[in-house]
């Protein structure tokens, strides 16, 4: 988890649509490349900052897969959310200037830190960042209105549809299948995520596949009727 000093330009980096301002000219990507500190390496199964830990950047995801989570009264590991490459990871931290989850690499990851002063500095002079940031917000509290909808409304075939075509979906618009994907999390930690017990979603996995939804194998799912999802989560919105 040490930093690792090297200048990295959001101007030359292939995930810069998904996490970074478009439209912006060469003297305002100039200045946003001067946002990223440095890039971390972020080994599997490490922390990248724990509830409680003082809040101080936001963090996009150059590669790897991460996810974050809250402990309960009772002890339980609750997952909150599961961020990808591309996605911007940290705005937990932003209301009372500390986190209030862990964020834990789900496989090998790499992140760019952003120091949070210098984002509010350039988004007052960079007003396409600020509106990029504004949006990052926003689409997180539909995120998380999205996952209150799961829990409060949906059976287990919906959520985990839901899961699913979610999944494919932001895989996609990062260049992969939209058919083929593999879990970078355990059916556990989905479970956990969905409101579901272990042997729940294992039995609806078996479900989809005997329905000729999904083929699966192990943590390799291929999408076969993506249409049949989409009917089972009856219209409600994806997470």
């Amino acid at each position: 988890m040490t930093p690792i000093a090297i200048k990295v330009a959001c101007s030359n980096c292939n995930l810069r649509e998904l996490c970074m301002p478009l439209g912006l000219n060469q003297e305002e990507l100039d200045r946003i490349d001067g946002l990223v500190a440095v890039r971390r390496k972020i080994p599997r199964g490490a922390t990248l900052f724990r509830n409680g830990e003082t809040f101080t950047a936001l963090y996009a995801i150059r590669t790897g897969f991460f996810k974050t989570s809250i402990t309960t009264e009772d002890g339980r590991d609750q997952v909150t959310g599961f961020q990808m490459a591309g996605e911007i990871i940290g705005l937990d931290g932003i209301v009372n200037d500390q986190h209030t989850c862990d964020a834990v690499a789900l496989e090998d990851a790499e992140v760019c830190e952003m120091p949070f002063e210098r984002i509010e500095e350039l988004s007052r002079e960079v007003n396409a960042l600020q509106r990029h940031v504004h949006k990052i917000m926003s689409r997180e509290i539909v995120r998380e209105h999205g996952v209150m909808l799961l829990l409060g409304s949906m059976r287990a075939e919906e959520r985990l549809a839901a899961f699913l075509l979610n999944l494919v979906q932001r895989l996609h618009a990062r260049g992969f299948s939209p058919l083929e994907l593999v879990l970078r999390m355990t059916r556990e930690e989905i479970g956990s995520y969905l409101g579901l017990k272990l042997e729940t979603v294992s039995r609806t996995f078996s479900k989809f596949a005997e329905d000729g939804m999904v083929e699966v194998k192990q943590r390799h799912i291929r999408i076969l009727d993506t249409e049949a999802l989409k009917r089972i989560v009856n219209l409600q919105p994806c997470l």
